[in-house]
């Protein structure tokens, strides 16, 4: 028997649909009537759990068919990240430790006010679970990843139709929105489930640099014992330690309204320009196992699908780094200030902050290698060290004016170099002054009333330029 490539048989001479044939292959071998999400949660990285797996099955089948709002799912990475954040132990918040958290952020406040000429925020101390973290940050991560979370999504998907046989693709009709929504499926997995795992990590509203919650100040107290375990320091030193840093961070963002638009501004700007290495994703989808598909997330995972930097991308990079490392400065900073007097732990508890942000915890590796994006201040040390030698020279209150404008901020050359930032500046400064002067003198009409010069001054005896003698 003769086979029809548009309608090929399954081995019992029964016609076989070439699209259900594809998301077979797609699926592991499984159909849509026999859907087996475990397939798909694996190309997200998921645990191989039954009952997480269950709750999926009606969301996931809903997506294939139905048409999504954009190219990345959203609202599966909504809750995907909210079923990570619970598939470890993941508490209810107890009346004991809001009241905790509560007093060590207020006492937090009152230990920061002698240290900075920023007043206080006004803010309610909060006490989240991981899950709540997730519902309080996710709308900024949308906003931080969406620039590349498109690119690949859009990526993928087109990856997939160009791989298709050409007489496949004229059989798609309706069915085409599916397959565009896959890679977008796919992808808001991943990022959920990466989301989900920064849930485990993070200590506070703040605790990555960036301000996800805005106005805002939180600890997660699970989250807390678990930083403080193996430090073998007492429980309410290590909550106050990282109460005073929350509450420094609030502080600055609350009180400089224009550096959460700038410091997100400057992160999405980077994002925009990550350009997706389509020709990996091509080769990705054509050379995909249908049975193994934890292809496609050891792909996300490993970040293959970022290409070199361009030289805009790294003057970017170096822009954004200059502003995280800025922020964690003068956090760290004050955090010194406020406690090396009132805990004896404090410089331990410091070093121990500078390293785990210098290096960053596995979920937030799995995040910048997902959309290709580090939080990371690298440059905390250096950028701490100006913020002191400022206040040596400026106090307390010159050292905090610099955050009165973005063009007041120092640059990565200030990092290099704290000792010269004032002559610097100094220069900048008088420079700039001239011209103030000169624009005011201008608009004030003082270039036409300025005194002649000694020069001019006979100027009306001398005889015009006909010889004769001027007039009166």
């Amino acid at each position: 028997m003769t086979s029809n490539p548009l309608n090929p048989s399954n081995g019992d001479d029964t016609p076989k649909d070439p699209l259900t044939e594809m998301l077979q292959n797609l699926m592991g071998g499984k159909g849509m009537e026999n859907f087996d999400p475990a397939e798909l949660a694996k190309a997200a990285g998921l645990p191989n759990d039954p009952n997480l797996l269950a709750q999926m099955f009606s969301q996931v089948q809903a997506m294939m068919s139905a048409p999504s709002e954009g190219p990345v799912n959203w609202q599966l990475a909504h809750e995907n990240a909210r079923r990570v954040a619970a598939s470890s132990a993941d508490p209810s918040v107890t009346s004991l430790q809001t009241r905790e958290v509560d007093e060590a952020l207020r006492l937090a406040e009152l230990w920061l006010d002698p240290v900075t000429d920023l007043p206080a925020t006004g803010l309610i101390g909060r006490a989240w679970s991981r899950a709540e973290w997730v519902e309080a940050t996710l709308g900024t991560w949308k906003r931080l990843t969406e620039p590349v979370a498109n690119s690949i999504a859009n990526a993928l998907s087109s990856a997939m139709t160009e791989q298709m046989p050409e007489e496949m693709k004229s059989m798609m009709g309706g069915a085409s929105s599916m397959l565009q929504n896959m890679g977008g499926a796919i992808f808001g997995m991943q990022l959920g489930q990466a989301i989900g795992a920064l849930s485990a990590e993070v200590v506070s509203s703040t605790d990555i640099g960036v301000p996800l919650a805005d106005l805002e100040m939180a600890l997660l107290p699970a989250n807390v014992a678990k930083f403080g375990e193996g430090l073998s320091l007492p429980e309410n030193d290590i909550r106050l330690f990282l109460a005073v840093r929350e509450a420094a961070h609030a502080r600055l963002f609350v009180q400089v309204p224009w550096l959460r638009g700038h410091l997100l501004g400057a992160i999405e700007a980077y994002a925009r320009g990550i350009h997706i290495d389509t020709s990996r994703i091509e080769e990705l989808a054509r050379d995909l196992d249908p049975s193994n598909p934890e292809g496609i997330q050891e792909a996300l995972s490993q970040g293959v699908f970022m290409p070199q930097r361009t030289p805009a991308q790294e003057q970017a990079l170096e822009k954004l780094e200059t502003a995280l490392a800025l922020v964690e400065g003068w956090v760290d900073e004050l955090t010194a200030s406020a406690t090396e007097k009132l805990l004896p732990s404090a410089g331990a508890l410091r070093e121990t902050v500078r390293r785990r942000r210098a290096t960053g915890g596995p979920a937030e590796h799995a995040f910048s290698s997902l959309v290709g994006l580090e939080l990371r201040p690298r440059r905390l040390r250096e950028a701490a060290t100006l913020w002191a030698t400022l206040k040596d020279e400026r106090g307390i209150a010159g050292r905090d004016a610099i955050w009165q404008h973005p063009d007041l901020l120092p640059t990565a050359e200030d990092l290099d170099d704290p000792q010269g930032f004032s002559s610097r500046r100094q220069l900048a400064e008088a420079s700039d002054s001239e011209v103030d002067d000169a624009l005011q003198k201008l608009l004030s009409g003082g270039f036409d009333n300025a005194p002649q010069d000694e020069s001019d001054a006979g100027d009306g005896d001398q005889p015009t330029g006909d010889g004769e003698q001027p007039k009166g």
